[in-house]
């Protein structure tokens, strides 16, 4: 079964759910279908088409969120899944400055690389080889980031996620 992005009364994203619970949230009138995702459920009764995005009804206070969880995915999200080097498919993440050196594991140091330049570079740093960075990698920021690093993105969504800056992320 798909995803459901899911939208605070103001259109601010908040998460992804499965089709089923955000149909039970529809039938429920505890939220708005906004997309329809293409898929229809039949039922004895007729059938119903799943949604893709639904907005709640009532608006949800959020705590503070905190920063965006630094993983493989979120990586690939933030550097367009490619090489930050050659501009080729990515197929691994690079530590800037190697962690051998003393690097660290933190958005401003993991890249995202093909194998043939992640393997070229191994445990050099920039300067040694005569690289350099097409752009500086940096934490990315906004509510929508959280649902671009889990991976699980879909094309209806990238109008309510661009906004809240994901605009990067798309080009």
């Amino acid at each position: 079964m798909s995803r459901t992005l899911v939208l605070n009364a103001t259109y601010e994203p908040l998460g992804v759910i499965t089709e089923r619970r955000a149909l039970i949230l529809v039938l429920n009138h505890r939220a708005t279908m906004i997309e329809e995702s293409g898929s229809v459920l039949h039922f004895s009764g007729g059938e119903i088409e799943l949604p893709s995005v639904i907005r709640l009804n009532k608006f949800v206070r959020i705590p503070y969120r905190h920063a965006v969880p630094l993983s493989r995915r979120a990586i690939f999200a933030r550097d367009g899944g490619r090489c930050v080097y050659c501009t080729a498919p990515a197929t691994s993440i690079d530590h800037v400055i190697p962690r051998s050196r003393g690097g660290g594991h933190n958005w401003e140091n993991v890249v995202s690389a093909c194998h043939k330049c992640n393997h070229l570079k191994a445990d050099k740093q920039l300067k040694e080889i005569g690289w350099r960075l097409r752009q500086l990698p940096r934490e990315p920021v906004g509510a929508a980031w959280r649902i671009l690093g889990t991976g699980q993105t879909n094309a209806r969504w990238l109008q309510y996620l661009e906004p809240f800056g994901v605009a990067a992320a798309t080009a």
